[in-house]
């Protein structure tokens, strides 16, 4: 039952990795088909490979799907996908690619953890034990660290906010537009704040609006200080307030908060040294100091 249980998880991964593989390809053809040819034969293309790819695609997930037995819901695979955007998209990974791997984990890992029971000796019961651990680990494994991801983003992200917003301050202050300050301080600094409004410029260009296109990073990045910072440039944009006066405030804001949450943090640290000095480093002077005393005591009563 195991070897068949371990055949079955390798060829999902085999199919997993062909998956990756191939899905990317029939994005980039698709995109350079649409930017390429004319308004008439783009339509056409675009409807053909519309057509092909939802055959390819029908004929490849149904099979996964009927497999797995499970029907991503349209809702489901939504919610799956704005997560990933929102991780950074690990790994290229579509939402599919994604339940794809956790079923393979769900299956993978039980079956390691009931090897490693059976190679160690361990009893039946034990081997039940430690394979239902093994799935319970894998239940929640793929969410976990999807969910660190986005959270390791949006921390990043919110100590490049000041910095980037002083930029582009002093880009708008020099005469520039706001597209062409932000085109600058993107070519000028690296990071994850400016990757997303390097997506968000590069969506500007090929036709969507600027409340589009920024309302796309609100979805990528969903904190608060960025959606705030975005609501104020829209803001600003529709009542025609200059916006060299927003971020200037806007940036002073943001600095004060990160030197106000520098502080908390160094309020916390007494409390959470605690639990390490109580625990390893106590015990190890205690130990240093008082075990010739506690010897000698021994040795004394044995006497």
């Amino acid at each position: 039952m195991l070897v068949i249980l371990f055949m079955i998880t390798i060829a999902l991964l085999f199919l997993y990795f062909v998956l990756l593989i191939s899905e990317p390809k029939l994005k980039v053809k698709k995109r350079i088909d649409i930017f390429v040819n004319t308004e008439k034969v783009k339509g056409k293309v675009e409807e053909e490979d519309t057509v092909k790819g939802k055959k390819a695609e029908s004929r490849v997930r149904s099979k996964i799907k009927d497999f797995i037995g499970t029907k991503l819901t349209t809702k489901k695979e939504e919610s799956t996908e704005k997560k990933l955007l929102q991780a950074g998209n690990p790994f290229g990974m579509s939402p599919i690619d994604f339940q794809v791997l956790k079923f393979a984990i769900k299956v993978f890992l039980p079956i390691m953890f009931g090897i490693y029971g059976k190679l160690i000796g361990m009893p039946i019961g034990g081997i039940i034990f430690i394979t239902l651990l093994g799935f319970i680990i894998s239940s929640f494994l793929p969410d976990f660290y999807i969910n660190q991801k986005i959270k390791n983003r949006y921390k990043q992200a919110l100590r490049e906010l000041p910095d980037f917003l002083d930029l582009l301050t002093v880009c708008l202050e020099a005469g520039l537009g706001f597209d062409a300050s932000l085109s600058k301080v993107i070519a000028k600094s690296n990071g994850i704040l400016y990757s997303e409004f390097h997506i968000c410029l590069e969506e500007i260009r090929l036709g969507k609006t600027r409340k589009e296109a920024l309302g796309g990073i609100k979805e990528r990045l969903a904190f608060d200080e960025l959606k705030s910072l975005i609501n104020n440039i829209l803001q600003a944009e529709k009542l025609g307030i200059g916006m060299v006066q927003v971020l200037r405030i806007k940036s002073q804001e943001e600095r004060e908060k990160r030197k106000q949450r520098a502080e908390e943090e160094a309020m916390k640290a007494p409390i959470k040294i605690l639990f390490p000095l109580v625990l390893f480093i106590f015990p190890s002077i205690f130990i240093v100091l008082l075990g010739p005393a506690l010897i000698q005591l021994m040795n004394g009563f044995v006497k």
